[in-house]
């Protein structure tokens, strides 16, 4: 993409509105503007990153083995008498009624629905286990809403939802999401620690929330500093082994971490003390197994292999999809902008006209461009009228991974400057050279 052709509504002045840094960067990288409070317009740029971490999302959980589809937003309040949680849920559901007067309600989230699509086609045990998620818009009437797409009130959300004959199949579906988030999160280079969690409105006895340590998170967390050492990587996990998924689990459960509901100081003081941390998290996911509480109230019963009529165990599982992407540049930042990771970069590499409108320096930017479109990469080129100076400070704020600068002095010693944003460190090479280290980085990205 061309920047002067793109729509990018860059500030040059922090938002007197924004109190965090994801809230700030995203309005001033034009990423989102509001439309009313806690309810945001995705613009180009964040809407492309949104797509990133979606696209990323659908591919672990389809390589767990779960099947995607699409729910409504709105749905039938009836439902949710049925599962005696319509007036439970509280004021945080958004209640409507349509013009024949039925009563709707803007979907928080979907187990009652899902369990109404089950219990019309599933009836035998032999269909079991089955797993069916999507991603979806949501509404939940937060009365504070606050620091942009970390506490809105429409959020775009993973949701997931196991059926399995046993409580045993069940903590297996337990065990295999922990294991895909744990992918879907490094892929998004995220240090996402699974915490021992409550289970609020949605129940559940087995509950783990995924937090990523940040001093503007929202919850207070307490864990043994271990557990930051541990990482997923590319090991392959076979899905449909119980033994490697509850290895695991086991493995980065075992040791303490716990958000401040479910915090037990007696079990805390068992760490190390030299160990002992307390921090702030931001959670971006939470797993539940509920067993039969849904089933048993909407009758989503199928018959067992001796012939009896059971109701099947369930689970939900949430990814925030919107809010990761705050997340993530609160935990990926410093104060010249954003610093995106590689898996989820708007654009894989920006490159830097020093002199536009020299024949030289035109010509070679466009070369560049050619040759990163070539090989399947997505480069920003600003090409616009402005002074260097501008166009760095830009590159700086919007983060991306890597930047080409192409200026007549380094042309005349058949050089451009390659510049990774993380790091600051900068290399001088041939321009081939340069399109060449880029594509190989983003070949070893999943």
């Amino acid at each position: 993409m061309r920047l002067s052709r793109y729509f990018l509504p860059v500030l040059k002045e922090n938002p007197s509105e924004a109190q965090i840094v994801s809230h700030r960067l995203m309005l001033r990288a034009g990423m989102i503007k509001q439309a009313s409070a806690g309810i945001y317009s995705w613009l180009p740029l964040g809407f492309k990153v949104l797509r990133k971490i979606e696209n990323i999302v659908h591919e672990e959980q389809q390589r767990a083995g779960h099947i995607p589809m699409l729910m409504p937003t709105l749905q039938s309040a009836d439902l949710w008498r049925e599962s005696g949680r319509y007036d439970d849920y509280g004021e945080e559901m958004l209640r409507i009624k349509d013009r024949h007067g039925r009563d709707m309600l803007y979907g928080p989230t979907n187990e009652e629905l899902i369990t109404d699509i089950f219990r019309s086609h599933v009836g035998s045990y032999k269909d079991l286990p089955l797993t069916l998620y999507h991603i979806q818009w949501k509404f939940r009437d937060e009365i504070r809403p606050r620091f942009g797409v970390m506490r809105g009130r429409e959020f775009f959300m993973k949701d997931g939802y196991n059926f399995d004959l046993t409580k045993e199949d069940a903590l297996h579906a337990y065990n295999r999401h922990l294991v895909s988030y744990l992918r879907t999160y490094e892929r998004m280079g995220l240090q996402a620690i699974p915490m021992r969690a409550d289970g609020g409105p949605i129940g559940g006895d087995y509950t783990h929330e995924f937090l990523v340590l940040a001093e503007t998170g929202e919850s207070e967390v307490f864990y043994d500093s271990a557990v930051t050492d541990l990482t997923f990587g590319d090991r392959e996990i076979d899905y449909d082994s119980v033994d490697q998924c509850a290895a695991v689990l086991e493995e980065f459960t075992s040791k303490y971490a716990r958000t401040d509901e479910t915090h037990d100081e007696a079990l805390f003081a068992e760490v190390p003390k030299d160990r002992q941390r307390t921090a702030r998290g931001i959670e971006v996911g939470q797993i539940f197994y509920f067993g039969t509480k849904y089933s048993e109230a909407m009758g989503a019963k199928v018959q067992g292999p001796d012939g009896k009529t059971v109701p099947v165990h369930m689970g939900s599982h949430g990814i925030g999809v919107s809010r990761l992407l705050g997340a993530i540049i609160e935990a990926s930042h410093d104060d010249k902008g954003i610093i995106w990771p590689e898996g989820v970069t708007p654009f894989h590499a920006g490159i830097v006209n020093l002199k536009q409108g020299d024949e030289e320096a035109d010509a070679a930017c466009d070369a560049l461009y050619a040759s990163l479109k070539a090989l399947g990469l997505d480069p920003l080129y600003d090409d616009r009228n402005e002074r260097a100076g501008g166009k760095f400070a830009t590159m700086d704020l919007l983060g991306l991974p890597w930047r080409i600068t192409v200026g007549p002095r380094g042309l005349k010693n058949g050089v451009v400057e390659l510049t990774s944003r993380r790091t600051g460190e900068s290399e001088e090479m041939p321009p081939e050279a340069a399109v060449q280290k880029i594509a190989q980085i983003y070949a070893g990205i999943a």
